[in-house]
């Protein structure tokens, strides 16, 4: 069985770039990627129809669409923004690995399942290739929640005859765990709390459409979280707008930056990147957050103005709020032509400096010790052949390919659609010199 969601093989694609000069114009930033796919398989929570708005045309939507119709959703589009997704309860609590492979959210169906049916086999996920993702916190969690797992074969299956609420502390905030023991906890027996809970912005996300749903949860938004839990069959079916995807809104304040000129964003929420937003201040870019309409609702915008000029700036990666780990890549794409020396530390995945090479290809001086880069600032870099080695990457390469003389041209392309919706008609839409070619 497959959802009605999935698109054309765009394996072979390439993006060609070149730099065109200050940008100037209005976009609307899409929902988020690492909000949607988590909202997705909170459907499996309740019979009935859940209809998500704001929904990014990315092609993890269709293959996370393909996995929960495999386990048994009926999941389509209506239009180009939404999903339904529709429980008539014909549930399979299996994941297969050709499935699982491919996106490392399929994780995510794991408290679900577990929570409302009581059993589920699962493949361990794939994703990007970056680091290493543990899922030990996941299942320390649930096991406190009355769960038992086995792994055999590169499969986990877990079982609980109804979980019970407990008191689970992370030492790291991890955003995957939280939203896993959140979703289980909703239908568990007594009230569960997570000390130590990540806050991420899509964390948030998920809180509020299980609530919508019937959840019980407070603390939303803070370290620490209390869900009371209902009967498995309970909660009940919701529609739900996706919040804005933060790191899109990061990219184009990347290309911005490197261009120069102005930009309007739509829908783009400036509370949700404080951090990232206060080190662009601080190498030069003009960052201002209000509101506007957007069709007949008024929705946060954020205004960005560049001369292109940037300075240099340090930064490290920590977890929300501070610098996020998908931002770093741009980052250091920004320093690669900032007056001075910036340092660059990775505090969250140390193996993920792949791109770097990519990015010296184009000329820009990085010297990478251990989970620190040191970025030395060029007036401009040099186009060439490149490759997007997974989604944040990928889309660095497309800001760097705007600073740099001559032609970059990108392939990987379908790392970058995993995460991006319509990245370079958005680009092309406000001034860039930037084409995808097919094949």
């Amino acid at each position: 069985m497959t959802s009605d969601l999935g698109g054309p093989d765009l394996t072979g694609d390439r993006i060609e770039v070149r730099s065109s000069g200050p940008l100037d114009g209005t976009l609307v930033v899409p929902g988020a990627k690492n909000s949607v796919l988590k909202l997705m398989a909170a459907a499996l929570l309740c019979d009935g129809t859940t209809r998500l708005t704001n929904v990014p045309r990315i092609a993890d939507v269709d293959i996370m669409g393909d996995l929960l119709a495999h386990i048994g959703l009926r999941v389509s589009r209506p239009s180009p923004d939404r999903v339904e997704l529709t429980n008539d309860g014909n549930i399979t609590p299996e994941a297969p690995y050709r499935l699982v492979e491919r996106i490392r959210a399929s994780i995510n169906v794991l408290g679900p399942l577990l929570g409302r049916y009581g059993r589920v086999v699962l493949s361990m996920p794939g994703g990007d290739d970056f680091g290493s993702r543990p899922i030990d916190m996941h299942i320390e969690g649930l096991r406190m929640m009355g769960a038992e797992f086995k792994f055999a074969h590169g499969e986990l299956t877990a079982a609980a005859d109804r979980l019970r609420g407990a008191r689970i502390v992370f030492d790291y905030p991890s955003v995957g765990a939280t939203e896993n023991i959140v979703m289980a906890a909703v239908t568990a027996e007594g009230d569960t709390v997570i000390d130590g809970a990540a806050r991420e912005p899509e964390v948030v996300d998920l809180c509020r459409l299980l609530v919508s749903m019937g959840g019980d949860i407070s603390g939303i938004g803070t370290a620490e979280l209390r869900i009371r839990g209902v009967g498995r069959d309970d909660l009940r079916p919701a529609e739900h707008h996706t919040v804005s995807d933060r790191i899109q809104a990061a990219t184009y304040i990347a290309s911005v930056a490197v261009s120069g000129g102005q930009l309007t964003m739509l829908d783009a929420r400036a509370d949700d990147m404080e951090m990232f937003v206060r080190r662009c201040r601080d190498m030069g870019i003009d960052i201002s957050a209000g509101t506007a309409m957007l069709g007949d609702r008024e929705v946060p915008s954020m205004s960005v103005t560049s001369t292109g000029r940037l300075r240099a700036v340090d930064v490290q990666t920590l977890p929300y709020p501070g610098v996020a780990t998908d931002y770093k890549p741009l980052i250091v794409t920004m320093l690669s032509v900032a007056d001075g020396v910036g340092v660059v530390t990775e505090n969250l995945y140390p193996g993920r400096f792949r791109y770097v090479e990519e990015l010296m290809r184009l000329g820009a001086d990085i010297t990478t010790t251990g989970h620190h880069a040191a970025v030395r600032g060029r007036p401009r870099l040099s186009g060439a052949p490149v490759r997007a080695h997974d989604i944040r990457a990928g889309a660095a390469m497309v800001v760097a390919g705007l600073a740099a003389e001559g032609t970059t041209t990108i392939t990987g392309v379908h790392h970058i659609d995993r995460g991006y919706d319509d990245l370079t008609g958005r680009l092309a839409g406000v001034g860039a010199d930037i084409v995808r070619r097919h094949g």
